[in-house]
C-alpha cells in the first residue's frame, strides 16, 4: 500500500537506482503518472517530459477497451476481443482517429509551447502510477519505440502480473514495486488517490529544471 503518488514515486525510484537502470529521459503518463514522474526524473538527474495514449472503447461499454492509440497514432489492438465480437473495421478506424486526436489534444494541453523531447538514441524510462488492464500502456511504449528510442523501460509501482508479462513485449526491462495477483483496481494500492488536476499536471512539468 502507497501513502500517494509521491511516496510510490519514491519507492520506484529507489527500485530504479537499486536495479541500476539508467535513463536519458523519463516520460510519465498524464494525469496520474505526472507526479511519480517528477520524483522519478529528479532521483535519475533527467528531463521530464510526457507519452499520452487513449483507450479505443468497445461499441457495448466504452470502459472495456478494445485498443488504444498514442498522441502519434502509434496504436495496439485486442485483435482476440475485436474478432470474437464481431467489430468491424470501421469502428476501429473510427474510435483510432477520435482518440488519437483527444491524446495529442493532451499532450498540447499540458506541454504548452515546449517542444517534445528527441527520443532518438536514447534510454527512455516510461512511468504511471500503476496499469491494470495495461491498453493504453501498449500504445505508450510504441509511440516510444516508433520515436526512435535505444532502450525503453516500464516502470510502475503496481501491476498485476499477467499484465506486466504482456508489456514486457513492448519494452526492454520492466520494474514493478508491486505484482499482486489479486488485483482490482490501481487505486486499491494507494491510502490517497485523488484526481490530479490540470494544473498539477502543467506544473510537474514545468518545474523541470533541465
Amino acid at each position: 500500500m502507497f501513502d500517494n503518488r509521491i511516496d510510490a514515486g519514491e519507492r520506484l525510484a529507489d527500485l530504479l537506482v537499486e536495479r541500476g537502470v539508467e535513463a536519458d529521459i523519463v516520460l510519465a503518463v498524464p494525469r496520474g503518472g505526472l507526479p511519480l514522474g517528477r520524483v522519478v526524473a529528479d532521483r535519475l538527474g533527467v528531463p521530464l517530459d510526457i507519452v499520452s495514449a487513449r483507450k479505443i472503447g468497445a461499441p457495448w461499454n466504452p470502459e472495456l477497451a478494445i485498443g488504444a492509440v498514442a498522441s502519434d497514432g502509434s496504436v495496439w489492438l485486442n485483435d482476440e476481443l475485436i474478432a470474437q465480437s464481431g467489430i468491424d473495421d470501421e469502428y476501429v478506424a473510427d474510435g483510432r482517429e477520435r482518440e488519437r486526436e483527444a491524446a495529442r489534444e493532451r499532450v498540447d494541453k499540458y506541454r504548452g509551447d515546449r517542444p517534445p523531447l528527441d527520443l532518438t538514441g536514447k534510454r527512455v524510462v516510461v512511468v504511471d502510477d500503476g496499469v491494470a488492464t495495461g491498453a493504453t500502456m501498449h500504445a505508450c511504449l510504441r509511440q516510444v519505440a516508433s520515436a526512435g528510442a535505444e532502450r525503453i523501460v516500464l516502470a510502475v509501482p503496481v501491476a498485476p502480473p499477467d499484465t506486466l508479462e504482456r508489456l514486457e513485449a513492448d519494452a526492454d526491462d520492466a520494474v514493478c514495486v508491486e505484482s499482486p495477483s489479486q488485483f482490482g483496481a490501481v487505486g486499491r494500492f494507494y491510502r490517497t488517490f485523488d484526481q490530479v488536476t490540470d494544473e498539477q499536471a502543467r506544473s510537474y512539468l514545468s518545474t523541470d529544471a533541465h
